[in-house]
């Protein structure tokens, strides 16, 4: 009789810490997480692979390890963020195994991969779940890279292991963000259609390298069609702002979409972004100029420091002394709430923005930071003090009120900015420059819908 594959149990360590995670990742970080395709994750104890667009850095594994809490996750991430030996315990205790790039860390590490490869093969023979990336890197754009079939060929070699009796299922998924860089923005993670490697045992016994990429083909296609995935790179710039601020917005709006819904967000975007691609191919010197004119439209609001919501709203006087005395008023409360919490995420992201080359990174950084550093400090120290000398239940309703005066905190910071903006937006030096830049803006609307129909 043929033995039940089990994968290991989670240690009493892991389940606490991937709770710690879940409170810093899910509660305090993120403000919401959007989980599509559920039903499609096959159930505990099926070798997986899942594979998945990279942009975010060690956000994308750490947000599907807090989601997928009910099996053993293996990941497979690049070596350098190994290097730290406080991070490689805490990494390698999560699941995650060092993949190691040529271009990186040099031809004679690059063997090293092969014990990985051999760990991971391991884990689904285990009937474990391994996620990893084929592009070998994260993007820096909305934007789907090239796929190395390495991990077909982990999965192959599972099967192999197994004799070929046992199926292996490769899991597509997607990763998408609203914000990559700020604190209390929305993500959300979408799992496509597994595909069964069984059937291609027979053929990949003959031809493994054919068979590895028609099956790479077929995966890479069904991501592709989850995420946003802008491939006019020459104008990228132009097509992300207006798929993201003004136009974006009227667009999702007038189409059924929900704006402010992220789910319904990605699927208007998509529509847009096709659309916006389309009528390049279609309507080039058209197009082109439209396009000349958003640079012109994100430069000048870049030298005004204002943002194109300002334009939305359109505030007159009034909004800048209403925000001002709003601020005011709530001033008390947020430097109460500021004090314990001003750690999180926004100091750590001031000094990560100069130390860190690789913007990508700041995310990622950011949460660790908090995770060893800030909110030890700012709430586990104070909350066992205030056990100690004030008793259980100052203690306790500090621990309920923290996130609470984060969250407040986090607002009042954005209230803040928002009226330094109204306040450039109204001032009466900028008035002739902001009036060509909603001249401006209105013409590429204008000229845009004419297109688009």
């Amino acid at each position: 009789m043929k033995k039940q594959r089990t994968p290991r149990d989670h240690s009493l360590f892991l389940k606490a810490f991937r709770g710690y995670l879940q409170y810093v990742n899910s509660g305090l970080y993120f403000r919401k997480e959007h989980i599509i395709g559920l039903e499609n994750v096959p159930a505990d104890g099926t070798p997986v692979v899942v594979v998945s667009n990279h942009q975010n850095c060690l956000n994308d594994p750490l947000c599907v390890c807090l989601m997928l809490t009910d099996r053993r996750m293996n990941f497979l991430a690049r070596a350098n963020v190994f290097n730290n030996p406080i991070f490689n315990k805490a990494l390698r205790a999560m699941g995650l195994l060092p993949a190691y790039r040529l271009s990186h860390e040099g031809y004679s590490a690059v063997a090293k991969n092969r014990m990985t490869l051999d760990a991971a093969g391991e884990a689904l023979a285990n009937g474990e779940t391994v996620m990893l990336y084929p592009e070998a890197g994260h993007q820096d754009k909305r934007w789907l890279g090239v796929f190395k079939v390495t991990y077909l060929k982990m999965a192959f070699d599972a099967a192999e292991k197994m004799n070929f009796e046992q199926d292996v299922m490769i899991l597509p998924s997607c990763n998408h963000y609203s914000n990559y860089f700020h604190a209390r923005t929305d993500m959300l993670i979408k799992f496509g259609k597994p595909l069964s490697l069984k059937p291609y045992y027979e053929e990949y016994k003959e031809s493994p390298r054919e068979t590895m990429v028609k099956i790479n083909q077929i995966v890479r296609d069904q991501i592709q069609e989850m995420m946003l995935h802008i491939d006019d790179l020459e104008h990228y710039d132009q097509i992300d702002f207006l798929r993201d601020n003004g136009y974006g917005r009227k667009y999702a709006i007038e189409h059924g979409f929900k704006f402010r819904y992220l789910p319904s967000r990605l699927l208007s975007d998509q529509k847009l972004v096709n659309a916006l691609q389309t009528a390049h191919k279609e309507h080039p010197e058209q197009m082109e100029q439209i396009y000349s004119d958003t640079a012109r439209l994100i430069e000048g609001q870049k030298k005004l420091k204002i943002r194109d919501w300002l334009f939305i709203h359109n505030p007159g006087i009034g909004a800048p002394i209403l925000r001002g005395l709003g601020l005011l008023l709530l001033s008390p409360l947020a430097l109460v709430s500021a004090i314990p919490t001003l750690l999180l995420f926004l100091i750590p992201k001031i000094f990560l923005k100069k130390l860190i080359k690789d913007q990508m990174f700041i995310s990622s950084f950011n949460i660790g930071v908090s995770v060893f550093i800030s909110v030890p400090l700012c709430l586990i120290i104070p909350i066992i003090l205030l056990w100690i000398f004030a008793g259980f239940w100052w203690a306790l309703g500090y621990f309920i009120a923290f996130p609470l005066m984060f969250i407040l905190a986090w607002n009042y910071m954005r209230m803040f900015l928002k009226f330094v903006g109204s306040c450039r937006f109204v001032a009466r030096r900028n008035k002739a420059a902001v009036s060509e830049l909603r001249e401006l803006r209105e013409s590429i609307f204008s000229r845009l819908d004419k297109i688009l129909e």
